[in-house]
Order: C-alpha cells, then structure tokens, then sequence
C-alpha cells in the first residue's frame, strides 16, 4: 500500500486517485460497449457516467460530512480537504441526478438502470483498490497471517496487522459485477429484446426491466452490511448499526421489493414502475 505513487515534476500521482480514475475509465469504456451491443445510446451512456461522476463524488462528501458532521464543525477545511467520502451518498445522488436526466431525455430509466449498475461495481472495486493504497476503510485487528500491516503516514494505524478490509470490497465488488453482467447477459429486458429484434431469439424468458439494477441493490447491500462487522474506522452509527449498515438495509428491503413488484406487474402486462417513473 502506497499513499503516492510518484512524481511527474511537482506533480504527486496519488494511489487512492488514480485508482479511481482507472475505475471510472473502464466502466466507462465497459459500459459503451455493452450498450452499443444492446442498441442504446452511447452518447447518453457518457452523459450519464459525467453526471454520475459529478453527483456522485459530491453525494459521498456530503453523507461523509454529515456522518463526520462534529469534526466538520471543528475543523471544515480539513473535512471537506480529507479524503473521506461514504459511497451511499454518491449512489444515491447519481441515481437521484440521472434519474432527471433520462426524464428529460425520455429514455428509460430503468432499462439505462439495468445497463450502468454492473460498471458501477466495476468502478467499486478500483476505488476500494485506493483505499487500501491510501488506508482509508480498515479492518479490524488481527493475528492472521494475512492480516496487512500499513506503514507511517497512512490514514490507518501503522505497526499493527489490521483486516484488509478494502481488498476483501473489491473482490467482492469484482465479483457483483461479473455475477451482474451474466445474468444481464442473458436474461436482461434489453438484451432480450435486442435478440429477439435480430431474429435470433424467439421466446426467450426476460427480467423485468430494472430488475439488474435492483439486484445490485440486494447484492451490494448485504456485501456492505456483512464486511462492516469486520471495519474499525469510524462511520457514524444508527443505535447498534453503523450508518452504512443502517442505510444497507433500506437498499436491501428496496431492492427486493421493487423485484418482487416489477415481475408481478410483467407478468400482469403492466409498465407499472417504469410508467410511474416517467410521469
């Protein structure tokens, strides 16, 4: 784990940054490719990630702000300065953001829902690659051999074996993603209807459209909830609950409710959520 990689002059490239732009590159670029695979608009594909960029790097800071909200009056500049965000904030904006944005575009969201969410994950796993480099995120202490020891000058405590906790995310976002982009593969509203339109599927059974996207908050929501019970930095609270348990657990009860509901409604024939969506 490296704090700053290196120099380019006076110019300091620094892990947890880079990390996060390689991320956002390749969700990007993962992210075109599949939505020209699937007939949708790639243009609208990068003004969505520059929103989502955008909305959600101020979403982590606020809900970081609001969490840290006793140092933040202490000292402002060194939280707003600090390389702290919470990850549900910036969710939680870029979906809000975008949301706007396909409603005046009058596209579907949630087919556009459907497409970003296994690039997210993608991205979740670069980012939490930099917190390991910065040490932002750590686990608990430990006396596995595989605990990670993190040197002077990190944001976690140095001389001790800690949990990496970060690189326990990542693969775990990893993973979201690949599991994400074959059941989307496969069964997804758009990636059916693009083969069915090509004349090379018939009467192939679909999700209902969303349906990838709310299973990203099922999936996600229940990895966060579990690898928190092993972090040690602090997060805010909610009674026994962390404040990123806390909110899991909406997105989890969100996830599965608007499934169970969107099936039902195709299967009934309705546009149901995506109709209530768009008015």
């Amino acid at each position: 784990m490296k704090t700053d990689l290196f120099h380019i002059g006076k110019f300091v490239i620094h892990g947890y940054g880079l990390m996060i732009g390689i991320g956002f590159v390749l969700a990007l670029l993962v992210g075109e490719y599949r939505a020209k695979k699937m007939g949708m608009k790639e243009e609208a594909l990068i003004d969505i990630a520059i929103i989502a960029g955008v909305s959600g790097f101020l979403g982590a800071k606020l809900l970081y702000i609001i969490v840290s909200f006793k140092d933040f009056i202490e000292d402002p500049i060194g939280v707003l300065g600090s390389s702290g965000f919470v990850v549900y904030g910036g969710l939680i904006a870029g979906v809000l953001c975008n949301l706007i944005y396909v409603k005046i575009k009058k596209l579907s969201f949630l087919e556009y829902f459907d497409l970003v969410m296994p690039e997210i994950a993608l991205a979740q796993g670069f980012g939490r690659i930099g917190c390991f480099l910065a040490g932002c995120c750590y686990g608990r202490q430990t006396d596995a051999a595989w605990g990670v020891v993190f040197p002077a000058g990190s944001l976690a405590p140095s001389g001790v074996k800690l949990i990496p906790t970060q690189l326990i995310s990542s693969g775990a976002d990893f993973l979201n993603m690949a599991f994400l982009m074959i059941i989307a593969a496969k069964f997804s509203y758009t990636a059916v209807m693009k083969r069915k339109a090509d004349g090379k599927e018939t009467a192939g059974k679909h999700m209902a459209a969303g349906n990838i996207g709310f299973l990203y908050c099922i999936t996600y929501g229940l990895g966060r909830f579990a690898i928190e019970f092993l972090r040690n930095d602090y997060r805010g609270e909610v009674g026994i609950f962390s404040t990123s348990q806390f909110i899991s657990l909406f997105i989890v009860l969100l996830g599965v409710v608007a499934m169970a509901v969107n099936h039902k409604l195709k299967n009934c024939g309705e546009s149901g959520i995506e109709e209530a969506i768009n008015k």
